[in-house]
């Protein structure tokens, strides 16, 4: 069933210039990406399914365009729309930092790696270079894997501090076991970067650590 076959009354479309979009359910805002549903499926059902297939917007707006093609009814077009959503999000939350010190837009830091490094099956480990006003200079992913002291490299961090002439850097990791905690291990890391920083003049603003449903602060927690 496509929108156009709804009653008139049900069709998001005409729902959102009505009322606007917040008069929206979640699977009628997704309908409006998909356009079309299924064989004894309508439009709106096909969204609901996807976002309980994958957890809500976080979950699908995580997938992987592989991902997205192992269901049913996704095609290139629909999931080439879903993953065009979720990089505009990126695009919008990375504009933002880069526009206004990052500390005084918070919520969009942790949105924005919430999007980055939240759904990775894998370790990564991502630094957030800052100029001098604390802006975002750029994101970068620079190691994967069991993150310790000894696999992070403090002169790869600092070398491409210098190369992109930052004054202040934002450290990042998920864990992919879905629980934000800080370990030891990440608070002794932390430290073994600050002092290496420090020789450079480059200042550490924070450390978030990445789950499932939670970004914990460094700072906040008074371990910088």
């Amino acid at each position: 069933m496509r929108l156009l076959d709804l009653p008139p009354d049900a069709r998001p479309r005409e729902k959102l210039l009505a009322r606007g979009p917040s008069a929206l359910a979640d699977a009628e805002l997704l309908a409006l990406l998909l356009r079309t549903g299924l064989p004894g499926q309508s439009v709106v059902a096909l969204a609901q399914s996807l976002l309980d297939t994958f957890g809500g917007w976080r979950g699908l707006l995580a997938a992987s365009v592989k991902d997205l093609g192992k269901v049913k009814g996704l095609g290139p077009a629909k999931r080439a729309e879903i993953a065009a959503v979720l990089e505009i999000a990126r695009r919008t939350l990375a504009q933002q930092l880069a526009e206004r010190p990052v500390l005084s837009e918070p919520q969009a830091a942790r949105q924005f790696l919430q999007l980055k490094l939240g759904h990775l099956g894998h370790e990564v480990f991502a630094v957030l270079f800052l100029d001098a006003q604390l802006r975002l200079i750029q994101l970068e992913e620079m190691f994967r894997g069991t993150l310790t002291a000894t696999a992070v490299y403090p002169r790869e961090v600092a070398k491409r501090a210098l190369e992109l002439g930052a004054s202040a850097v934002m450290l990042a990791h998920n864990h992919p076991s879905g629980v934000a905690e800080p370990s030891r291990a990440d608070e002794l890391l932390t430290q073994h970067l600050m002092r290496a920083l420090a020789v450079l003049d480059v200042r550490v603003v924070d450390h978030f650590v990445v789950g499932q449903d939670q970004v914990v602060s460094f700072a906040e927690r008074g371990l910088l």
